[in-house]
């Protein structure tokens, strides 16, 4: 009889070892506005999950909404820019 969980713990505990590198975390950084709005977005939109949505809570929504495209536009230009900028003249 062979037994498999030593070799499934062994697998297990390397591959959980692993901490995020400093450009993953960086990555992250920018992400963080983009993050930050769409936890607003999901916020508005549980407020009105049990009840019908009133016109305040539709300005609120669509704002955030709004919000989770110009910080979107915002990202995808500052890496297009970064991007653009490193070709040749």
């Amino acid at each position: 009889m062979q037994i498999i969980a030593a070799l499934q713990g062994l697998v297990t505990v390397a591959s959980l070892d692993i901490e995020p590198t400093a450009a993953e975390l960086d990555a992250i950084e920018q992400e963080m506005p983009l993050i930050r709005a769409e936890v607003e977005l999901l916020d508005a939109q549980i407020m009105t999950i049990d009840r019908p949505a009133n016109e305040l809570d539709t300005r609120r929504i669509r704002r955030a909404r709004n919000r989770v495209l110009v910080v979107r536009r915002e990202l995808a230009n500052r890496v297009s820019g970064t991007a653009a900028s490193g070709g040749a003249a």
